[in-house]
């Protein structure tokens, strides 16, 4: 190109800046040719004038897009160049290399116009306050902006093209890989099929992400995890499992057998004057480009997928706004989720203010001037849970012949999850030692490396092995003949699982919504001031009762069996605080409240003249050994010749486990063998320690 007209004098007296641009890192590597004719521009410059000391190169944009200027510090330095009046011409091969956005492009050839600074292409010099250079310069960048549009409609629409057919590879969620013939099928690897089955399984069960996470982590539970490397194998990684991830798979159509592309949006959005990508927002299914049922193998169907969908919807806090049911939650209410207004229809709300213990009240009471209406909880709470027992009591020993049955069938599994868990650990560490005795003695780098290898691979499997055992004898996985006959014995009384102290609401709530679809209350006045409760059964059937709904005063009366509790419990001598932590042990509630409090039950005291048991600090001191064989702390203390402070520590460290956990209750501890045994190992241990501080004081 020869030297042009255009250029003066005082362009030439100013520096040329050189601007090269690949938009990939593959471009950079791949199209050479393109990179050597942008660096040979620097000659350019000298052959229009420039000395070479005046020519500066600015390449930092390499691998990077032309569609923004945010991320591009290269275009920010010429740009802050340009704008300082330092510069008499831009070089690049195209005017795409500057920019592929209007909006950018348009601003750089105002502050060249400003500051008098030519743009030189692979076309010829260009004058920015030149009409026609200007005009050309503009239709420049338009279609640079236009073909970038352009490339991407052609390529997306190549993309829709092949997810139409089903044919568009993608890396698979994890639990899937692409075999040899590029066909999607199930992940061949044992534990991680397992895994992913037990998540669906236990959400199956659970009915929420969080019981899910819950179980896995209560049992010391891995996740699979797939990482894909480009160019090279996927890793496989085992971590706890989260919420997130929890949910992530249970919202994949993929592990229905679905075959699905277009289920979320890109939304763009505008940061500090800059056009960013945003956060990828969630697209209804009629919306999807691409959905094809039974286009691979599932681990569920889509039947349960939709059900699964509805669970996770109607889970959602603000769900009970809408009047869905929602998750069973801890809280004491019985029925929450499930109440229908008699009167009105809508799905009644559970509420906990402080003068009752809960209630359940229409939403029309936020809605409308006039109120619907709202009634104390606890009455009707008992009236369902007393129908639900009575119905579920008859089929006895098929009941507990099935509990049992998947009693044993949970703790199988989790067993063979762990044994999968042993294995693999095994397999990596005999995959270590076989590369180190496969290396030559001489190469003691590799030698030393690899040795290191296989060290940490033992001691992970040695980790692995002691969790197992700490899992065995925290949880047992597998049910002896007594675990199996105290199963039998639980299952046959299902009031006393009912009203066991372990038994939490959330889980008498998820029983009752294993029979019960809704429960419909209806304020009656005839024959005297009531609620009519109406049942509706999963078998479609249904069942009517009156329940007297209490007024104002009888709604603080203490309950009759309450009080019948304190007066036992206060002729045994126990305190007001051992009083109220024995109620609630018990399960028994108070009228107001959560629980029973020592004030509580030093007032219901007063109000009753009940006897007073004794003082904090009185009375006989607790017994070594009670009915059962239990023993105290003053048992232990006796039995071991140790002091209450390491009978603490025990408790602390778990080698014993308190029957009752209580504050100012007696706590009565079952030693057995096994219990026995780290008692025995734990004194060893310290004495060992002892004795060796000893020596070293000694040798000293």
């Amino acid at each position: 190109m020869q030297p042009s007209a255009k250029i003066r004098s005082e362009h030439l007296s100013r520096r040329a800046l050189i601007y090269i641009r690949q938009s990939t890192m593959i471009q950079v590597i791949e199209h050479r040719q393109s990179t050597e004719r942008q660096y040979n521009l620097g000659t350019l410059a000298q052959q229009m004038g420039w000395h070479s000391t005046q020519v500066e190169v600015i390449d930092e944009d390499l691998a990077h897009s032309g569609e923004s200027a945010a991320a591009r510090t290269g275009f920010q330095r010429l740009v802050a160049e340009v704008s300082l009046g330092k510069v008499g011409a831009i070089f690049s091969l195209e005017v795409s290399r500057f920019a592929r956005s209007s909006a950018d492009w348009h601003r750089l050839l105002d502050l060249c116009a400003l500051f008098d600074t030519l743009i030189v292409d692979d076309d010829g010099v260009y004058d920015p306050n030149d009409f026609n250079d200007r005009l050309i310069l503009g239709m420049k960048g338009t279609m640079s902006d236009a073909e970038r549009h352009v490339m991407r409609l052609r390529l997306q629409g190549g993309k829709l093209h092949k997810a139409k057919k089903g044919e568009l590879v993608f890396t698979p969620p994890t639990g899937y890989v692409f075999d040899d013939k590029g066909t999607l099928i199930l992940d061949p690897d044992e534990q991680v099929g397992k895994s992913i089955r037990l998540l669906f399984e236990r959400f199956r069960l659970g009915g929420s992400s969080t019981a899910v996470v819950r179980y896995f982590n209560e049992h010391g539970l891995r996740f699979p995890a797939r990482v894909a490397h480009k160019g090279g194998p996927d890793e496989l990684r085992w971590q706890p499992l989260t919420r997130s991830r929890a949910l992530t798979i249970l919202r994949n159509p993929f592990y229905a057998g679905v075959y699905a592309y277009g289920r979320r949006k890109e939304r763009r959005r505008l940061v500090d004057g800059v056009i960013r990508k945003g956060r990828q927002t969630v697209v209804p299914r009629n919306e999807w480009h691409v959905l094809h049922k039974d286009a691979h193998a599932g681990y569920i169907g889509w039947d349960e997928y939709i059900e699964n969908l509805k669970r996770l919807d109607e889970n959602a806090a603000r769900m009970a706004a809408l009047h869905r049911k929602g998750a069973p939650r801890e809280g004491e209410a019985l029925l929450q989720g499930l109440i229908l207004c008699g009167r009105c229809g809508r799905r009644m709300h559970t509420m906990y203010p402080s003068t009752w213990a809960a209630a359940y009240e229409c939403p029309r009471n936020m809605t409308v001037q006039r109120r619907c209406w709202a009634t104390a909880a606890r009455r009707i709470d008992e009236k369902v849970a007393a129908i639900f027992l009575e119905a579920v009591a008859p089929p006895e020993i098929d009941l507990s012949l099935a509990v049992l049955k998947e009693v044993e069938r949970q703790g199988t599994e989790i067993d063979q999850q762990w044994k999968l868990r042993l294995e693999r650990a095994r397999y990596e560490a005999g995959r270590a030692e076989r590369h180190y005795k496969a290396v030559e003695p001489e190469n003691r780098l590799v030698a030393r490396s690899l040795e290191t290898q296989w060290n940490q691979k033992l001691e992970e499997l040695a980790q692995v092995e002691r969790e197992y055992e700490d899992a065995r004898r925290g949880r047992k996985l597998v049910l002896d003949a007594d675990d199996r006959k105290a199963v039998m014995a639980l299952a046959k009384d299902v009031s006393k699982v009912w009203s066991a102290p372990t038994t939490k609401a959330a889980d008498r709530k998820q029983l009752l919504r294993l029979v019960i679809e809704d429960v419909v209350l209806a304020p009656v006045d005839v024959p005297a001031r009531s609620t009519k409760i109406t049942i509706l059964w999963k078998t479609g059937a249904t069942t009517e009762t009156l329940v007297p709904r209490p007024d104002r005063i009888e709604a603080a009366t203490t309950p009759a069996p309450a009080l019948a509790a304190i007066r036992e419990l206060a002729a045994q001598r126990l305190t007001d605080d051992q009083v109220a932590s024995a109620l609630n042990l018990r399960g028994v509630k108070p009228a107001r409240g959560q629980r029973f409090t020592k004030g509580g039950v030093a007032t219901i005291r007063d109000n009753h003249e009940i006897p007073a048991g004794r003082k904090t600090g009185g009375g006989k001191p607790t017994p070594e050994k009670d009915a059962f064989g239990r023993y105290s702390v003053r048992g232990l203390v006796a039995r071991y010749g140790v002091s209450e402070g390491t009978v603490r520590y025990w408790v602390q460290k778990g080698i014993l486990d308190p029957q009752e956990r209580s504050k100012g209750f007696p706590r009565w501890f079952v030693i057995d063998s096994e219990v026995e045994a780290k008692i025995t190992a734990q004194k060893l241990h310290c004495r060992s320690r002892s004795t060796g501080g000893q020596q070293a004081q000694i040798r000293h």
